[in-house]
């Protein structure tokens, strides 16, 4: 029996990807028992060989929570514009959105709205899933937007980090923080760093 994966060789399965393959779920139980699967959480399976990427778990919650995009430290780290190691999967999901039950990863699960919520957002394959990641300028503003959650500190390190990297412009950040909510906020910090 073969075993769908998208276009990687390192990819995440889902149990509804298997089905539409025509592999149910007792086929899948025999895949594992058999060693070339391996179930990493409810409904999700890696081959047996794979190699863990550096960003699997983002794959892994991006593969159970389909409404999520992943946002603050997780969305930093997946840009590498910080220092902080986060162990969970930080995911932004709509205010109405039911929260997803997520067992192969931690996972964090921050409240956006309207434009904040579907703006700035890039597609990234990860492991052969479609993860969306917030933009480097919206990470920022978002990070100015929740400073309270993740920390003041964490946001001027994104700021200073997607400036001098040159991975966002001020007029991208501002653009955002408007969006967001925070351009009053995080103006004098843009202005100090000139």
């Amino acid at each position: 029996m073969r075993i769908p994966v998208q276009s990687k060789p390192s990819s995440v399965l889902t149990a509804a990807q298997a089905r539409v393959h025509g592999i149910n779920s007792t086929q899948l139980t025999r895949l594992v028992r058999a060693g070339k699967l391996v179930r990493i959480g409810r409904g999700l399976y890696v081959k047996a060989q794979d190699d863990v990427s550096e960003h699997r778990s983002l794959a892994e919650a991006r593969a159970q929570a389909r409404k999520g995009v992943v946002c603050l430290i997780s969305a930093l780290r997946f840009h590498d514009i910080t220092t902080q190691a986060p162990f969970e999967v930080w995911l932004a999901i709509g205010h109405k959105d039911r929260a997803p039950q997520i067992d192969a990863t931690s996972v964090r699960i921050v409240r956006f709205s309207g434009t904040a919520l579907t703006e700035g957002i890039e597609h990234h394959m990860i492991d052969g899933v479609d993860v969306p990641v917030y933009s480097v300028a919206k990470t920022v503003a978002d990070c100015f937007k929740f400073r309270f959650k993740i920390g003041l500190d964490v946001a001027l390190e994104a700021l200073r980090e997607a400036l001098s990297s040159r991975k966002a412009t001020r007029d991208e950040i501002m653009r955002f923080a408007r969006i967001c909510r925070v351009a009053n906020v995080i103006r004098p910090y843009l202005e100090a760093s000139t």
